[in-house]
């Protein structure tokens, strides 16, 4: 090529660029306001928002969930190793966040159990990294107000809120990428009975790591593999030490709660707003208290000093980010899973769209923009979910309301929390848990539905629980995709029959009185055929039609190969008794290729292509080796229900080259049929215009031998 002509292409091309760029970026006042309400979903539907039909709905939702909101804010925080004043944070800022940015209508975001437990868990390992102690069992007596700016040295509790801040800093920014690359699909690869395994498991690991407060153990908190057993084996060493003030609290704590819990479930539908038992349980029992001066008298372990307003934004620590980035992606993927499958079940239940990007994009600023403000990671709280939408919330206008009374938690009611019991708020935490426990009953349905779904089930919540719930849902991804590979590679293949007077064919072991068709064998394969199952594929074909071709041509060669040495020693000694005979013309049917045929009940096999999405080059080459080796036994293949794709791919691979009169496959398996019934009669036809087409001496000499 001249350089005048490579330079002139490389200008059209460049100009191509440069003009399909100017198309895609062109920037106009309606592009702006298109590209704002997609961001900030807020400014389509706050201007349409009908104050009469809407208002009272959101507002005494929002009361509702910021009642709840509070004791769980202060419990969840002991879950993630903080102190509590960091919880009642998360839970403000997030929801001021999501109310801008979301398309769901009913989720509530703030601090959730399984992802505080898995805050938590980072959380500690650092503090173990940097050598901090733990003999208190907890941060709640920690110094609050230390500062990581370099004006004061950073205590348990300040180093504690920094890696806490630092995480969900990664977290958000993993989740914003996702977004912005779209790339929401990557939920799909956690399935329903994984998600819920998953949550099973960790619950039980919220409750073993609580169980030490509901006793007032002092006993370190294990980190890593087997620390759930470890976790117990400490509770039993040292349950000689129960504080038995901080034992009977939590004793009569759960026999109020549980019960009032349960009638709020049974009659949900009666009530126009569940009864806020943990909140007057969290009131009575900071009162008792006290009076009773709990702390001083049976030395019971109590949240302390809970400082009020807020503290200045600080940037999260970059040295942690390198330790921080794996931990960071489990949360960031367990967090907008929660977010956009409770985000979606609402939204069909209600009639209107939910954009799973969006939604992504909008819980990862939820955790990017408040780890500025001292918050951890947080997602779709599922409990207060359930709450908001049962309390007939309307728009997430209810969400401001919850974060108005959160904020009057945080300038004033906040110190008067001082001498609440770690015992409380553990309690709180794991009846909260009975949503993910109540899964444990709903596995012999399960079981009855799929059991494979099930071995996903235990699987995902057996790792989570003795292993970390890192791994625990590392290994139920992997196990489930394992599953969803063993069905493709150990498919169910069936013999077809035909319904009566209908051109319908179904599984005979599925169904009864299905006629078969007389020498037509119909074989169906329910999964795409490709490299991983192809050898399952001839083991199917051929057990379900019962004619192995490969082992009958093996076996007919032995034979013939025997037969001609015995015809050749017989043949010297007839020729040397009856020198005056000649051998007669014996005419032997063979296939095309030359092979003699053995005696088979079928002339053609057609296989149902119908479960088949595709075939790679390997499911191409079986096909091809399968019609060869029918073919030697003189039964033809047939193809029926491919897909478009499916014949693109055989028509290019070459499959019609040997097919009967250029056919390449057929529409319906009745098609098929008709047409191997026709070419049967044509054979047979033409088979008796040749035998009476032999000479009349060989026919003689056939009848005397």
């Amino acid at each position: 090529m001249a350089p005048q002509e490579g330079a002139f292409l490389f200008g059209l091309s460049e100009d191509f660029i440069l003009k399909k760029a100017r198309e895609v970026c062109k920037c106009n006042h309606q592009t702006i306001i298109t590209f704002f309400c997609q961001l900030f979903p807020v400014l389509d539907w706050l201007p349409r928002y009908n104050i009469k039909m809407q208002l009272l709905g959101d507002v005494i939702s929002g009361l509702l969930v910021g009642i709840v909101a509070i004791p769980q804010s202060i419990s969840y925080s002991l879950l993630a190793n903080q102190d509590p004043i960091y919880g009642i944070y998360t839970n403000f800022f997030c929801s001021i966040i999501y109310v801008a940015m979301a398309t769901s209508r009913h989720n509530f975001v703030g601090s959730f159990g399984v992802l505080c437990l898995m805050i938590g868990q980072s959380v500690n390992r650092h503090l173990q990294l940097a050598g901090y102690d733990d003999n208190t069992g907890s941060l709640l007596v920690g110094n609050a107000t230390s500062s990581s700016n370099g004006t004061g040295t950073c205590d348990r509790s300040c180093y504690a809120i920094t890696v806490a801040l630092s995480l969900s800093f990664l977290v958000g920014l993993y989740q914003i990428l996702l977004g912005v690359l779209q790339l929401g699909f990557v939920s799909v690869y956690l399935s329903e009975p994984l998600l819920s395994g998953f949550v099973a498991g960790s619950s039980l690991t919220i409750i073993t790591s609580q169980m030490k407060y509901l006793l007032g153990l002092n006993i370190p908190r294990h980190e890593g593999v087997g620390s759930f057993i470890l976790t117990w084996v400490d509770l039993f060493r040292y349950i000689q030490n129960t504080n038995i003030c901080d034992l009977v609290t939590s004793l009569v704590a759960l026999a109020i709660i549980i019960p009032v819990k349960m009638i709020n479930d049974r009659y949900k539908d009666k009530m126009k707003a569940p009864f806020p038992i943990e909140l007057l349980v969290v009131i009575i029992a900071t009162v008792v208290s006290y009076y009773l001066n709990f702390e001083e008298r049976y030395k019971s372990s109590v949240c302390g000093a809970i400082p009020t307003g807020f503290r200045k934004p600080t940037l999260p620590d970059t040295k942690l980010f390198s330790s921080l980035a794996v931990d960071a992606l489990p949360i960031a993927i367990i967090g907008f899973a929660m977010t956009v499958s409770l985000a979606e079940i609402f939204g069909k239940k209600h009639g209107y769209a939910v954009h799973a990007n969006q939604e992504m994009i909008a819980i990862g600023m939820c955790n990017l923009v408040p780890s500025f403000f001292y918050c951890f990671a947080s997602s779709a709280a599922l409990t207060k979910t359930l709450l908001k939408e049962s309390t007939g919330t309307q728009t997430q206008l209810s969400s401001l309301v919850t974060s108005l009374v959160l904020l009057l938690v945080l300038l004033w009611i906040a110190p008067l929390f001082y001498s609440l019991q770690t015992a409380i708020l553990g309690v709180v935490t794991i009846v909260n848990l009975r949503g993910g426990l109540r899964t444990f009953g709903e596995t012999p349905r399960m079981w009855q539905l799929s059991k494979l779904d099930t071995v996903v089930w235990w699987t995902t919540m057996l790792a989570s629980t003795l292993i970390t719930t890192e791994i625990g849902l590392l290994v139920g991804v992997c196990f489930a995709l394992l599953c969803v590979i063993f069905r493709t590679q150990r498919p169910r293949a069936a013999v077809l029959g035909k319904v009566s007077n209908t051109e319908i064919y179904e599984d005979q072991s599925a169904y009864r009185q299905l006629s078969s068709i007389a020498n037509i064998k119909i074989f169906r394969f329910e999964s795409s055929l490709y490299y991983a199952n192809k050898d399952y594929f001839k083991t199917a074909l051929y057990q379900k039609t019962g004619v192995n071709p490969v082992l009958l041509a093996a076996r007919h060669h032995r034979a013939e190969t025997q037969a001609k040495a015995d015809t050749g020693n017989r043949k010297s000694v007839f020729n040397t008794a009856f020198g005056c005979l000649k051998p007669s013309k014996k005419r032997v049917e063979k296939s095309p290729t030359g092979i003699r045929l053995p005696s088979l009940d079928m002339h053609t096999l057609i296989i149902d292509c119908g479960a088949m999405q595709f075939i790679d080059t390997t499911g191409l080459s079986v096909l091809k080796e399968t019609r060869h080796d029918y073919q030697e036994l003189g039964v033809q293949v047939l193809l029926a229900n491919c897909n478009p794709l499916l014949r693109r791919r055989l028509r290019d691979g070459g499959w019609a080259a040997g097919a009967h009169g250029g056919q390449l496959a057929f529409h319906s398996v009745h098609q098929a049929v008709q047409f191997a019934q026709q070419w049967y009669h044509e054979q047979r036809e033409s088979k008796e215009r040749r035998d009476a087409a032999l000479d009349p001496e060989d026919l003689s000499v056939q009848a005397s031998l």
